[in-house]
């Protein structure tokens, strides 16, 4: 049932994403008189699962969900039709249009992935506002949570004040903003003192566990008390241990580091149990473990522990826009540093290029309107960006040509526009087999 929600999920997204993207190249075609033949959902290799054909347009669906295209009278595409293209130039046709105009219809698909992403961060602003963490919450600052963290110079117990010079007011904010800075300053034992980052801090993220490196400290809390473990009897699932051998233990960390000098002992222990303090004896096993897996503790009882607080800011409508439209702002100029740094070798984020398993497994396995919505801003963002690279068979590609043509007064041939979207064909299909090869070596290897 979980791979049934994700895969919903994952194909309303794509296939809202691609009809808009497809309307945006559609309108325009049709406010200027240029006849659009084909407008389909997916590819349609060889055949259709669906089409019908309205006035002028065969609106399809087809069976290869790769993406999906409208196919536009007398325009060098990826339908590579060279027979319309041998015929003379017909007024309806693409080609016949102002060089303005064709700019504007193959602008269309990445306007509009822009604009839905915005739309949608003001309509969950509106509709959600905002939780976040007050990085003053951190009084006992973070969790190093991963050897990464370890390897980067950060200890649990750190306050991180600023990223790159700039303060940062939201937790929330710190794991991405790492990620593409170089430098942090932090607080250690009431000392400030800044760690620098190697260019390769994604490439040893990519490297480490599937996890952030940085988190908040939390409680221990037990989630399943394993039938081998000497402790069955003794601890309940969402049990949190309180103090161990004498000593308090706030966070998780701190009963870790008392298990590991206790090996082979039974020790006294208190754990809150259904919101009452309850004396028991813990036996500790000779790998310093008490055989349980632990859980994560909700935000709500974070906050009834006494352990943070919370923030929730509500909007009102005309409040959410200036939100929305800040948040989806953010969120572009964060892709631009991400794809920097996938065309930097140096950094090693180009490891971490996925394909469609990367999207698919972003998804969650319970329905979120909210994650989903969440989720289908950034791709529609990103889906934007991705088609304005300078690459031949990309709107992108279609732009530079056009403007090149409005700059020097010279229409590019359409053998040089054939060629050219041929090399853009290849360039995406090497892009396409490495994003989905990554996927399937990181599937093997288990990163």
């Amino acid at each position: 049932m979980e791979i049934v929600i994700k895969l919903s999920q994952f194909l309303l997204s794509l296939s809202l994403l691609i009809i808009l993207h497809e309307l945006g190249h559609f309108i325009p075609s049709k406010i200027f008189k240029t006849r659009v033949e084909k407008f389909y959902l997916f590819f349609d290799i060889k055949y259709s699962l669906f089409k019908k054909k309205i006035g002028e347009t065969e609106y399809g669906i087809g069976w290869l969900p790769l993406g999906g295209y409208v196919k536009i009278s007398g325009m060098i595409d990826e339908s590579m039709d060279k027979e319309q293209m041998a015929l003379p130039p017909q007024p309806w046709e693409f080609r016949s249009k102002p060089a303005w105009q064709r700019l504007i219809i193959m602008l269309g698909g990445v306007i509009v992935n822009f604009i839905l992403a915005f739309v949608i961060y003001i309509g969950m602003a509106y509709a959600y506002g905002d939780m976040y963490l007050n990085n003053s919450e951190l009084k006992d600052g973070i969790a190093v949570t991963s050897t990464v963290g370890e390897e980067l110079g950060f200890k649990t117990g750190d306050k991180i004040i600023a990223i790159d010079g700039e303060k940062i007011a939201h937790f929330d904010e710190i794991p991405m903003k790492l990620l593409f800075s170089k430098s942090a300053l932090i607080v250690r034992d009431g000392a400030e003192q800044t760690i620098n980052f190697p260019v390769d801090l994604i490439d040893k993220v990519l490297k480490g566990e599937k996890r952030p490196f940085i988190g908040w400290r939390e409680p221990f809390a037990i989630g399943k008390v394993l039938d081998s473990s000497a402790n069955k009897t003794v601890l309940l699932p969402k049990d949190i241990i309180k103090s161990l051998n004498g000593e308090p233990t706030k966070y998780s960390d701190q009963v870790v580091e008392i298990l590991k000098n206790n090996k082979n002992k039974t020790v006294d222990a208190v754990v809150l149990r259904d919101e009452k303090e309850v004396p028991v004896k813990i036996n500790i096993n000779k790998d310093g473990k008490l055989g349980i897996i632990p859980a994560s503790v909700s935000i709500k009882s974070l906050e009834k522990l006494g352990l943070y607080k919370f923030s929730t800011q509500e909007y009102s409508f005309f409040e959410a826009f200036p939100v929305g439209i800040e948040k989806g702002k953010n969120q572009l100029v964060g892709y631009g540093k991400q794809l920097k740094a996938i065309f930097n070798p140096d950094t090693g984020a180009y490891k971490g290029v996925g394909g469609f398993k990367a999207i698919f497994d972003i998804f969650p396995s319970t329905w979120s309107w909210e994650v989903f919505w969440n989720i289908t801003a950034l791709l529609s963002i990103m889906l934007g960006v991705m088609n304005l690279l300078p690459i031949p068979a990309l709107d992108g590609g279609h732009v530079i040509f056009l403007l090149y043509e409005m700059i020097s007064g010279r229409k590019p041939s359409d053998k040089f526009l054939e060629n050219a979207q041929m090399v853009g064909f290849f360039l995406l299909i090497t892009l396409l087999l490495f994003a989905n090869g990554n996927d399937i070596y990181k599937a093997i290897v288990g990163r």
